[in-house]
């Protein structure tokens, strides 16, 4: 029935949003039609023409979103060898040594979280363990990277740093992840499968590219796995505006509408495990060393008044509070509509500036708990608050949650069982009082956001997923692992257990 068009979905208890508008928590039938829901009733009460599921009482929710993915990152991410869990640079390189070359005469890993490592990652220590092979380890984090000599020399590179860091770390990711078209959509069709299977049915793509032409290629080759709304970075601003692209516009050329136009993503400062994060307060290994802002506030209020005046909205990198104070000053000097990426650490007294500025934030849960431990000593001396997923909830801030894949498994479920419960691995919640309520945490995980979700309701796209038990009423381990029936898009099977 995989890619089968639905007539309607029948015995299923709705557990969405939406849920409450109905009468009762008893057993309902969808009838679907267009793409879109046509009619909801009880069990029964509907003529249900066409293909027909029956959900035997499964648990009905809107279709998941993730906010933040690079898609050919993280599709190349589960071909490459992964250090996750690794505890020390020598164990790293030890790793590397023995890992698979690729076609392209390269050995590349991911995962590298060096924040914990016991011993500093030294070119020195890597030259010793892989040689004359090129290799390539990349941060968890995306914002450094760990080469080789071998292939520093391959990339032209001239550094006496160990580690590259920032605008360096992302130009050599960006030449990794420049495979061969056909490698890198084959990845990217695999990604789309994976994701439905967790009933993800869209992503808005933050790749390090020119996405319009790899999107268009995509859908001309018949993708069809999830809508997505792909970024444009700084340095093709200009392009798109040339190009007249405008936010939400269905991409030009392309057979298909799941693909359309997102928005301008700036980086504007580093990250936490870089130890690279714009802050008020010094790091304890320097005091003179606050992070760093990548753009300055000039610039960056250039790039998003000119965005904003083209009808591109804006997604703007911030994790520090320094990097998110000035990326709230410019949405309110610019007059831009959009998102701040991450907000990891945000002053108390800017929390509420974000309802007020009408700025949504799209944060990753599951970084907080990847973070807990460097939240609780690199950035100890910090007096803004880390994670205020609650907070900004309370404050009236649209929340939309997301992976940043490959630096998280790109799984809602994850995300969300992160911002309800603070926790995984048995471990006591982190600030709890930073918990969300599931409500808030699913309507985030959907297209609109929390203040704006998508709803099970006549008229909304057919976007839905089938649970297999109540996600309302999970304990963190199973909304981890919850079990995803059955995902459909615009009434399109496109995951069926």
């Amino acid at each position: 029935m995989i890619g089968a068009t639905l007539g309607a979905v029948s015995r299923v208890r709705v557990a969405g949003p939406g849920a409450e508008l109905l009468p009762d928590d008893g057993l309902y039938d969808v009838l679907l039609a267009g793409g879109r829901i046509r009619d909801i009733a009880p069990t029964g009460a509907l003529r249900l023409p066409g293909e027909v599921h029956d959900a035997d009482g499964a648990y009905l929710i809107p279709g998941l979103w993730d906010h933040h993915v690079h898609v050919t990152q993280a599709a190349l991410a589960a071909c490459r060898v992964s250090l996750e869990g690794v505890g020390s640079a020598t164990a790293a390189a030890d790793r590397m040594a023995s890992a698979p070359v690729h076609a392209d005469g390269r050995r590349i890993g991911v995962g590298m979280r060096d924040a914990f490592w016991t011993d500093p990652p030294t070119r020195a220590l890597l030259d010793a363990a892989t040689g004359d092979v090129p290799t390539y380890v990349l941060n968890a984090d995306l914002h450094s990277a760990w080469l080789n000599s071998a292939a520093l020399a391959r990339e032209g590179i001239a550094t006496d740093d160990d580690v590259l860091r920032e605008g360096p770390a992302f130009e050599v990711g960006t030449r990794l992840n420049a495979v061969s078209p056909s490698e890198a959509d084959d990845a990217v069709a695999a990604l789309a499968r994976r994701a439905a299977s967790r009933g993800v049915v869209g992503v808005v793509d933050l790749d390090l590219f020119w996405n319009e032409e790899s999107w268009r290629r995509r859908v001309d080759a018949g993708f069809d796995g999830l809508r997505v709304e792909f970024g444009i970075y700084p340095e093709h601003l200009d392009r798109a505006i040339a190009a007249g692209l405008q936010t939400g516009d269905p991409l030009r050329g392309g057979r298909s509408e799941l693909v359309r136009v997102g928005p301008l993503k700036v980086i504007t400062d580093g990250s936490l495990g870089t130890r690279t994060a714009a802050c008020s307060h010094p790091y304890p290994h320097d005091p003179h060393d606050r992070g760093m802002l990548a753009v300055p506030p000039a610039e960056l209020l250039r790039l998003m008044t000119a965005a904003t005046g083209a009808g591109i909205a804006c997604a703007i990198h911030a994790i520090g509070d320094e990097a998110n104070r000035h990326a709230l000053d410019a949405f309110a000097l610019s007059g831009a509509w959009g998102t701040i990426e991450h907000a990891q650490l945000v002053a108390r007294t800017d929390i509420p500036r974000f309802a007020r500025l009408g700025v949504g934030a799209s944060v990753q849960p599951e970084h907080a708990l990847d973070d807990r431990d460097l939240t609780d000593t690199i950035w100890a001396a910090q007096t803004a608050t880390p994670y205020p997923l609650r907070s900004l909830a309370d404050a009236g801030v649209n929340l939309l949650l997301g992976s940043d894949a490959p630096v998280a498994p790109l799984d809602p479920w994850a995300a969300m069982a992160s911002a309800v419960f603070r926790t995984r691995d048995g471990r006591t919640p982190w600030h709890d009082e930073e918990t969300l309520p599931f409500g808030v945490a699913l309507a985030a995980s959907t297209h609109g956001g929390s203040l704006h979700p998508s709803a099970i309701e006549v008229g909304a796209p057919a976007d839905l997923v089938l649970c297999a038990r109540d996600p309302r009423t999970a304990g963190e381990t199973d909304l981890r692992s919850m079990e995803v029936r059955a995902t459909l898009l615009g009434g399109r099977v496109t995951h069926l257990d």
